[in-house]
């Protein structure tokens, strides 16, 4: 069994793949936190491990005299106003108006896979322990999930809070899980960002008080993403312990990292509590988003691996997870807004044999969409632009063998916009206020059923009525004014939770009830990354910057939680639309295919150098993309810290692997870089294609190699390494 209860403690002994995660209930009734590491021992009673520092203004438990303060414990789920003073998980406010609970162990389950979570999105399989919490006195209730892995180095966690009482309970914190540390030694790794800059990498020494992280965007958004990682200081991408939380949910999120005066430490998080209640009447329960919480001695790139692990396995839609994925070319930076039948069919065919089998059609088929002021939220055909409608162009695609992708915004509506002028109120705003303007649109209240129908027939019926394989779902602006017609005065600041409930929603409807159209997110870039849109999107848009220099800093600090197979990344022209930099072909499609590739150029205007280059660039990603679906990467050399960046991707049998070796300047009398692989087969003998030579692994990890760079800036090269 993956978990264990030792009756004669009380302790639970939860065992993963090369992990342990240990508790008992105490003296007082209190689920505490022994361990999470290393496999240890089943069996083993570790509670000598247990150590109080002094604490002179402690409180005890209500009503005894004799024993530890709850502020004293090692926490599996703190709570507020019996003694204990840091970060509560739970705030449940009761009908006289105090805000205490006093929650104890009460009876445990142990099922042989996990329950999903009703409405959101969470990690599959895996067996599953259940702790029922209980406060005696107003039967306010918690039930504490914890899922373990034989195939991934993550224990999934999630509460559950429920009011078993006879009176209503208002919740003005609901966090999914509480994690103790040993001692305050770390440092806080999180991954920071802005539009077309996402997911840069912040490292910083933890202090006694609290750090946070959060978005209160209703959205997981692009300024900070859902995930905090604790290292020790020595920890690199190598060595030393790592441990990282990951929130599946995409809406405003709180992680907070606390040292106490006793110089221990504890994770916690979830909902962003600020602007935020939630009323629970008798009987009704708040299911909470689950944290995939990550262990690795082997360093950051172990903690990352264990992630890519656990969602190709058990988040990512299992349709597509390890599937050839859509090779496309995007019509939106060869044309904007600009674009009719001819157009879009001369695109498709400069690229016809060249190994790219899908066109996407981006924003501005729709409605009066000539630019980005008007027609969100018109989902109907543009026949002034599109003569013959979609049909002609989908048709001609076809014909050449070639699948079709369509653009949404399912979540967007225009002031001039038909449904608009229709239905003004279903458009996220307070009475009597001006609505903020941002993209020159509002948003959609998904909080309504009305509205998810709506949004649901309407994007069903395009892709049902005409011939469509792929669909790119965008999301370019954060909620403002975070109020819904449909609720009641007391629930509104329920609302940025139940708006990512009802995206959830839509996001069951259309994309599992369409299981043959292949889905990609995107939210003006990568600004809405996280694991849940990740359940429903195979693939999401990195981000809005595609230049090749750009994007190994924006790829690199994905890569610390997400898997490649979920980064889209497409080639496209220079100048870059972003930046204005000339980066070479060769290593926009180098940098490009370290993930779901694509191009997003003029393909009208390419030479017959670059198409011979494209044919050949398009092979090369065939031969190795079942490395970027399902091998092991390891990061080499940081684009943050040097000026290169160098990735192994090595299949999990250890057969094969390629090296991307990129430098971002040539100098005068270079000096010698070397490169050594990683996450060979120490004891096997591999051949290094490009150059013919044979050696070990161990060989190649330990010497090394020197790289030959073109001589130029911005320069990239692969190599291959086959098993023999």
């Amino acid at each position: 069994m993956a978990i264990q209860f030792i009756s004669d403690t009380k302790t639970f002994h939860l065992m993963g793949k090369d992990i342990s995660y240990l508790f008992f209930i105490n003296e007082a009734g209190y689920p505490e936190h022994l361990y999470f590491g290393p496999r240890i021992g089943a069996g083993d009673d570790i509670r000598y491990t247990r150590a109080f520092g002094a604490n002179s203004t402690s409180a005890t438990p209500p009503g005894v005299d004799d024993v530890r303060s709850y502020n004293d414990y090692p926490s599996e789920l703190s709570f507020f106003g019996t003694g204990d003073y840091r970060e509560p998980a739970v705030l449940p406010v009761n009908r006289a108006g105090d805000r205490l609970c006093e929650l104890l162990f009460d009876t445990f389950d142990i099922v042989g896979e996990k329950p999903a979570i009703s409405g959101m999105p969470s990690l599959d399989g895996g067996e599953t322990l259940i702790v029922h919490l209980k406060d005696r006195i107003n039967g306010f209730a918690a039930d504490l999930y914890y899922t373990v892995y034989d195939d991934c180095s993550v224990i999934a966690r999630r509460a559950v809070y429920k009011n078993t009482g006879s009176s209503d309970v208002r919740l003005e914190r609901a966090y999914s899980f509480t994690l103790a540390l040993p001692d305050r030694d770390y440092e806080m790794l999180s991954l920071y960002g802005v539009w077309a800059k996402e997911r840069h990498i912040d490292r910083i020494p933890l202090h006694h008080g609290v750090v946070s992280i959060d978005s209160k965007r209703t959205t997981s958004s692009a300024t900070l993403n859902p995930f905090m990682a604790l290292l020790r200081p020595d920890t690199t991408e190598t060595h030393g312990e790592a441990v990282g939380v990951n929130l599946v949910y995409s809406s405003s999120y709180v992680l907070k990292a606390e040292v106490a005066p006793d110089g221990t430490a504890q994770l916690t998080g979830g909902i962003n509590d600020f602007d935020f209640s939630w009323k629970l009447a008798p009987g009704d329960q708040l299911e909470t988003p689950e944290a995939v919480i990550a262990y690795s001695a082997e360093g950051i790139g172990g903690m990352s691996r264990a992630y890519h692990d656990a969602y190709r396995a058990h988040l990512i839609n299992k349709r597509f997870v390890g599937s050839p994925r859509p090779l496309l070319i995007n019509n939106w930076e060869a044309t904007y807004f600009n674009f009719d039948v001819p157009k879009l069919c001369a695109i498709a065919d400069a690229v016809n044999g060249l190994g790219i089998d899908t066109l996407v059609l981006d924003d501005g088929w729709f409605g009066k969409r000539d630019d980005d002021r008007s027609g969100l939220g018109d989902w109907v055909v543009n026949e002034n632009k599109l003569s013959g409608g979609l049909k002609a162009i989908i048709d001609h695609v076809h014909s050449i063998g070639m699948k079709f992708g369509l653009w949404f915004e399912p979540e967007m509506v225009s002031e001039d916009s038909d449904l608009f002028r229709a239905h003004p109120d279903w458009a996220i705003g307070a009475p009597d206020r001006k609505r903020c303007y941002s993209r020159h649109q509002f948003m959609l209240d998904l909080t309504r059923k009305d509205v998810l129908d709506y949004i649901v027939k309407a994007v069903s019926d395009v892709i049902e009525q005409n011939e469509v394989d792929y669909v790119k779902w965008d999301y370019n602006r954060n909620v403002t004014e975070s109020w819904s017609r449909c609720l009641e005065p007391e629930r509104q600041s329920e609302f940025a939770h139940r708006y990512a409930l009802g995206l959830y929603d839509i996001c069951e409807r259309i994309v599992n009830g369409h299981p043959g159209i292949f889905f990609e997110g995107c939210s003006g870039g990568g600004a809405r990354f996280d694991p849940a849109m990740m359940h429903y999107f195979p693939q999401i848009w990195t981000s809005d910057d595609t230049d090749a220099e750009e994007r190994t800093k924006i790829q690199y600090g994905t890569s610390i939680v997400y898997p490649l197979s979920v980064m889209s990344c497409h080639v496209s022209v220079c100048p870059n639309h972003q930046t204005g930099r000339v980066t070479p072909f060769d290593t926009r499609a180098v940098i490009a295919h370290l993930g779901a590739t694509g191009y997003e150029l003029d393909t009208t205007k390419f030479t017959d150098e670059e198409k011979a280059a494209v044919k050949l660039q398009t092979a090369e990603y065939k031969k190795v993309q079942d490395l970027v679906l399902c091998g092991d990467l390891y990061r080499i050399d940081s684009p943050f810290d040097s000026g290169f960046f160098t990735e192994a991707v090595v299949s999990k049998d250890k057969s094969k692997a390629e090296l991307i070796c990129y430098r971002r300047f040539v100098s005068v009398n270079n000096e010698i870089k070397r490169v050594k692989m990683a996450g060979l087969d120490p004891d096997a003998c591999y051949r290094l294609e490009e150059t013919g030579i044979t050696a070990k692994g161990s060989t190649f990890m330990n010497v090394g190699f020197a790289p030959k760079y073109p001589h130029s800036d911005f320069a990239a090269v692969k190599y291959h390494f086959t098993r023999i």
